[in-house]
C-alpha cells in the first residue's frame, strides 16, 4: 500500500469514528505515523478546515518512560477547535476526556530549524496565554499503540485559552506555577520547569523537529507548548479552573 493509501484508510477510519484501527494496529513505524498525521491535516485542510498551529506532547520526562518515549511527540491544532476560556462542554459529545494545562504562545514571526534555540523562541513569541488542552482517548491511548496515537493527532480534540498579553521581557516560565482546581479545590500544581525545564525550550524542539517533515513554524501560529501537569480525566460535572503565575487563569465545565 502507498503512503497516500495508508493516509486515506486511517483518515476514513477516524471519519467511522475508529481511531485505532485493528488493521494498523503495530504496523506503523514512528516517522511513517508522523506522515500519516500532516497527511490527514492536509485532508483537513482540503475539506475546509484551518492549521492554526502545533501542540507538543509528552514533554515531561516521567511521560516519556510512562510510554516507553525516547522524545517528545507533535499534533498540529485546527482553528475550529480554538475555544474561549469559560466554555462549557457537553459531556456526552467527548470520548472519555482529559485535561492538561499549558502556555499556549503566538509567533510573531517564522521560526525554522534547524539549530533553533530556546533564546531563538522567546523573540519569535508574540503573545502568551493559559490554556487547557482537551484529549480524548478515543477507543485507546498512546500506550495502546503509540504510533497509531500519533496518527490519531496525540489524542488532541480542542483547546482553551485565557486572556493573551505580550511574553514579559524577564520571565523564566520554567518558575511559572500552575494551581488546578476541579470544583474549587486545588487538585495538582507543577511548575513550567516540567515541561523540558522551560516551555521556549519545548517550542525550540518542535521547530527543530518540524523540519523533518518539511514544516515550520509560521507567524501568526499558536503552539500548545505541552503540560504542567499529568493529564486529569474529567467527569460529568466538573468545573476546572488553572491559575497560573504571572499570566492569568482559565476555567471550563463539563455539563
Amino acid at each position: 500500500m502507498t503512503e497516500q493509501e495508508t493516509i486515506q484508510s486511517i483518515w476514513e477510519s477516524h471519519g467511522r469514528g475508529i481511531h485505532f484501527p485493528a488493521e494498523w494496529t503495530g504496523k506503523l513505524g514512528l516517522d511513517e505515523a508522523y506522515r500519516v498525521q500532516l497527511g490527514i491535516l492536509a485532508l483537513n485542510v482540503e475539506h475546509g478546515s484551518r492549521h492554526a498551529g502545533w501542540k507538543v506532547g509528552l514533554t515531561a520526562d516521567a511521560i516519556r518512560e510512562m510510554f516507553g518515549a525516547g522524545a517528545p511527540v507533535f499534533g498540529y491544532l485546527l482553528a475550529e477547535n480554538s475555544l474561549d476560556s469559560g466554555h462549557e462542554f457537553t459531556f456526552s459529545d467527548l470520548q472519555s476526556p482529559a485535561v492538561e494545562s499549558e502556555v499556549l504562545v503566538t509567533l510573531g514571526r517564522d521560526l525554522t530549524g534547524p539549530g533553533v534555540t530556546a533564546e531563538d523562541a522567546r523573540g519569535a513569541v508574540a503573545a502568551i496565554a493559559p490554556a487547557f488542552e482537551i484529549v480524548e482517548r478515543r477507543g485507546g491511548d498512546l500506550g495502546t499503540d503509540f504510533t497509531l496515537g500519533i496518527a490519531d493527532n496525540v489524542m488532541q480534540r480542542c483547546f482553551v485559552h485565557g486572556s493573551e498579553q505580550p511574553l514579559p521581557p524577564d520571565l523564566d516560565l520554567g518558575d511559572v506555577q500552575v494551581d488546578v482546581s476541579i470544583n474549587g479545590q486545588v487538585k495538582a500544581s507543577a511548575l513550567g520547569k516540567q515541561v523540558m525545564d522551560n516551555p521556549l525550550q519545548s517550542l525550540a524542539w518542535l521547530a527543530n523537529s518540524l523540519t523533518t517533515f518539511g514544516q515550520g513554524l509560521k507567524a501568526g501560529q499558536r503552539v500548545m507548548t505541552g503540560s504542567f501537569t499529568k493529564p486529569i480525566p474529567a467527569e460529568r460535572g466538573d468545573a476546572f479552573e488553572s491559575r497560573f503565575t504571572h499570566l492569568g487563569n482559565v476555567n471550563i465545565t463539563f455539563g
